[in-house]
């Protein structure tokens, strides 16, 4: 009788067992968010006379890539942050812009067709003047004095705690405009990226 009864206890153990792991679902590390207007430096006001934008403040945007959050300025020289923006100038939170694991390179491709850090690459860090992210995400038009973002250019960015996010730059302007002038405001960002937590260089 004991002989069944153990027998019963042991079945019952297996199938409870089985029933929580078919429970169990794996858990997504990717992130995929949009950003829209992320204010970079913007300027206050515009000369009437060159009509070149002015009323900037010098100060830098941080931004955390884990959970899409501005980080406060007063932790500029923490590991809270993964990139920061004043104007056109990008950082990340490494060499003389801050003390984490940050690096960053400019991959030529298509966004949605970057699936995987490349083996062969490389990663910056900063060195003021020279950063990571170069000026190469960009086209600057002197004579419209216009923005615009390089096609083609992604940027692969390792954060601060040596995580990796694949970041597209969308517009350089407020709202976002098809063909932005100089009297649209700008140094606000619009960029898409992929985030992924699990420490791999995977983006799919």
């Amino acid at each position: 009788m004991k002989s069944i009864l153990y027998f019963f206890a042991a079945s019952l153990l297996i199938l409870t067992s089985c029933n929580e792991d078919d429970d169990l679902t794996p858990v997504d590390t990717l992130s995929s968010v949009t950003v829209s207007d992320l204010p970079a430096d913007p300027y206050t006001g515009i000369d009437p006379v060159t009509m070149r934008p002015t009323g900037d403040k010098g100060i830098y945007t941080f931004f955390r890539f884990a959970d899409s959050s501005i980080v406060a300025n007063t932790d500029s020289a923490t590991t809270k942050w993964d990139i920061a923006f004043k104007g056109s100038t990008i950082l990340v939170n490494s060499g003389t812009s801050g003390p984490g694991q940050g690096g960053a390179f400019i991959y030529n491709g298509i966004f949605s067709e970057l699936n995987e850090v490349p083996s062969d690459s490389t990663f910056r860090t900063d060195n003021a003047p020279n950063y990571a992210v170069d000026r190469s995400w960009y086209v600057y038009n002197a004579a419209a004095m216009v923005f615009t973002p390089a096609p083609g250019k992604v940027l692969v960015i390792r954060t601060a705690d040596g995580k990796f996010a694949k970041v597209e730059i969308l517009s350089y302007y407020k709202g976002a405009p098809a063909n932005p002038t100089v009297r649209d405001e700008s140094r606000y960002y619009k960029f898409r990226y992929v985030y992924q937590a699990d420490g791999s260089k995977k983006f799919k």
